[in-house]
């Protein structure tokens, strides 16, 4: 299963310019989260710091127990062993065909024989669905298929965790929907943790188990995907909804005067919408356990959500998973009972 990574107090500045502070969270082991935010909130330099391509300037980040942000350097080295990262333009050679910007890891990293690293990259290929495109140059071939072949090189060292920065970027709706099936099917397969940075609304809703949002530099929420898309909280409703009125605006901040006249206009929010399904793996493939471990820290946080936010997630859950936390669904406006 994939690793834990517990962040505790993270700050990254450049020069006086403070990009985000005291970012506190953890990504549970084996699951899939997703990192919510305007752009220019920071989300890809948190990602950077993460694989420690980036050094923040105070906090932690403990990967397996150790220290990212605090550890030597052959330490760090190790760690980023762990991690497999597709990047936003999938950061592939255009002079080198698929076949070898896959297997360019395994010939950077390990001392495999060539009729190894056909093996692994071959079955990499097969694994997101460009079997059969080994031969082709980037240039040749559509966004979303390399976007698939930037993941299946991040995947060739078998890595426990998984950064994606903005995958739908570029990509049209039909291809965002494979991709997103793609993640969820990888993760039931290898249970790998994996952090996705998105601004795309139906990724956020339909793919992750964690949802995260940061804004004002700060760290909004993060927690069981539950929460958030029953979440009362301004900014998270604004963005979950792509809705113009609230604490967003063009320039990311709206001034107290603007925000009370949209509150006077529109009122404190809309009724909680109903909880989107989320994607299940393809037929055939594994049940995901991750989904079984988020619904016990979401029920067992359930008497914090209000009235209205508790009757959504009930009826979220399946008659068999309402039995096993022994709860029933309630009438009234009053809650779990």
């Amino acid at each position: 299963m994939g690793v834990e990574i517990a962040v505790e107090g993270l700050g990254k500045s450049f020069g006086p310019q403070t990009v985000w502070r005291d970012v506190s969270l953890t990504l549970p082991p084996g699951e899939v989260s997703v990192l919510l935010g305007p752009s220019g909130t920071g989300k890809s330099v948190f990602l950077k710091c993460l694989v420690g391509l980036l050094r923040p300037e105070h906090g932690s980040i403990l990967i397996d127990g150790v220290d990212l942000v605090g550890c030597k350097e052959r330490q760090r080295y190790e760690l980023r062993k762990l991690f497999g990262v597709l990047f936003q333009d999938g950061a592939l050679f255009g002079s080198m065909t698929l076949f070898d910007n896959v297997a360019f890891p395994l010939r950077e990293h390990t001392r495999y024989r060539e009729s190894k690293i056909r093996r692994i990259v071959f079955e990499k290929m097969e694994m997101v669905g460009l079997t059969g495109a080994e031969d082709k140059l980037p240039g040749e071939i559509s966004g979303g298929m390399r976007k698939r072949a930037g993941l299946a090189r991040a995947l060739v060292l078998d890595p426990e965790i998984i950064l994606c920065d903005e995958p739908d970027s570029g990509l049209d709706p039909v291809r965002t929907a494979y991709l997103s099936q793609l993640l969820i099917d990888l993760n039931a397969q290898i249970d790998a943790t994996i952090l996705i940075v998105t601004h795309n609304i139906n990724v956020a809703r339909t793919v992750p188990d964690n949802l995260g949002m940061i804004f004002r530099k700060e760290l909004v929420l993060f927690g069981p995907r539950e929460i958030l898309l029953t979440s009362t909280e301004p900014v998270v409703a604004q963005f979950l909804n792509g809705l113009r009125h609230g604490p967003i605006g063009m320039s990311e901040e709206k001034d107290q005067a603007t925000l009370e006249a949209e509150r006077a206009r529109y009122g404190d929010g809309a009724e909680l919408p109903e909880i989107v399904p989320q994607l299940e793996p393809s037929p055939g493939l594994p049940v995901r356990d991750a989904v079984r471990r988020r619904k016990d820290r979401l029920v067992q946080s359930l008497h914090t959500l209000a009235p209205a936010a508790q009757q959504n997630v009930l009826s979220s859950l399946t008659e068999h998973e309402m039995a096993r936390y022994g709860l029933r669904r309630s009438t009234r406006a009053g809650g779990v009972l």
